[in-house]
């Protein structure tokens, strides 16, 4: 991690204002590594009547079947009462369910106790969501998908769609780029928060432009390797993992051999695995095993959760490996972060004395997008 040390450095929560809290799903079975998982389950909700959708349904103060709610912004789902719904499911959408956990999501706003429509009015290609972890090593993480991580707060990088607006603190990309000699972009502003944040989620600036490259270079790659978008991340030739042995139709265990670097799924064995991609923690649990319990372990029967894939379908093999891979190469940057040693000479009060901190409070508000409607309850538009 980067060096600590009391220099005034500025916290994350000034230089991005605006965050919004985790979305509270109050339910588990509208998300889950499978898609097709999931249209069976509003299939087999609609199916049943009275008591029984009811219970399926597990509902909470925030939601039950006469709950009378808007539709999430981009017009997903419907906005008539459970309690008589028809018709298709909403079509699901990738989210980052947890750390370094792509899942999908049946995107209603009847099923989610707390959705946050602030978050889904600004998503989009263009957007980067910041997570906060609380773990020491990796602080932050960064998504393109919309996250229902359940962990800290959440920063847009911008406040509207298409990439407009910045969400950083007002006038502080001028201010950096008085003291670099170069006006820095939001991108390379959030590459550089990815790569110097401190376990305190304060972020130490500099002025010295060759640092200042060098911490937005590797945050770059941090950022890279944690939305997955564009090229593939790969390992170097015969580093790379592979299915050495078959993966069998319901693996049950997950067990790490680290003579051999092979990971296996009872007799099916991937290999070879980097000792550093089985041992990535986040806040004490490891992902790989995190990932794998999501997918095999047991729910309870006669809810909807346990409407799964029978057998292990083909794209959770292909996630693994890439999974793996995107873990050793994150491991890798560990030191790099740890070296950058940073002392922050743009420091909070430099930038109250310029006039950027603290900002403003309209900054910290989510930005009025109104580009388009949103129903609202049994079909109404929704009043912005």
């Amino acid at each position: 991690m980067p060096c600590v040390t009391h220099d005034d450095a500025p916290p994350l929560a000034d230089l991005m204002p605006w965050s919004v809290a985790p979305l509270r799903p109050g339910r588990a079975w509208p998300q889950g590594p499978d898609p097709a998982s999931l249209r069976a389950r509003w299939d087999a909700l609609l199916k049943a009547d009275g008591p029984d959708r009811e219970a399926l349904f597990e509902p909470t103060r925030a939601r039950t079947l006469t709950s009378a709610v808007g539709q999430l912004p981009g017009g997903a789902g419907g906005t008539g009462r459970l309690a008589r719904a028809e018709g298709a499911c909403a079509e699901p959408v990738r989210v980052l369910a947890a750390p370094f956990d792509e899942q999908w999501l049946i995107p209603d706003h009847r099923l989610i106790d707390t959705a946050r429509p602030e978050l889904w009015r600004v998503a989009d290609p263009l957007q980067v969501f910041t997570v906060e972890t609380g773990a020491e090593d990796t602080p932050l993480l960064a998504t393109s998908l919309l996250p229902t991580v359940r962990t800290g707060r959440i920063r847009p990088l911008y406040r509207r769609p298409g990439g407009s607006e910045p969400n950083l603190a007002p006038g502080l990309l001028d201010h950096l780029g008085v003291r670099l000699g170069a006006r820095p972009t939001a991108p390379d502003v959030l590459a550089w928060i990815l790569a110097a944040v401190r376990p305190d989620l304060t972020v130490p600036l500099t002025d010295d432009p060759g640092l200042w490259s060098a911490g937005v270079d590797l945050g770059r790659r941090m950022l890279w390797l944690m939305r997955r978008d564009g090229d593939r991340p790969k390992l170097p030739g015969g580093r790379r993992p592979y299915v050495r042995a078959p993966l069998p139709s319901r693996p049950v265990t997950l067990s790490y051999d680290r003579d051999e670097e092979t990971l296996h799924l009872d007799e099916g064995r991937i290999s070879p695995v980097p000792p550093e991609a089985w041992d990535f923690e986040l806040a004490g649990t490891r992902v790989l095993e995190t990932w794998f319990a999501v997918r095999t372990d047991p729910a309870e029967p006669g809810t909807l959760a346990a409407i799964r894939p029978a057998l292990w379908p083909q794209g959770w093999t292909s996630e693994l490996l890439e999974l793996i891979t995107v873990l050793a190469l994150l491991a890798e940057l560990r030191p790099l972060r740890a070296g950058l040693e940073v002392r922050a000479t743009v420091s909070a009060t430099d930038l109250g004395r310029a006039g950027v901190l603290p900002p403003s409070e309209p900054s910290r508000r989510p930005a009025s997008v109104l580009d388009h409607h949103e129903e609202g309850p049994d079909g109404q538009f929704a009043l912005l």
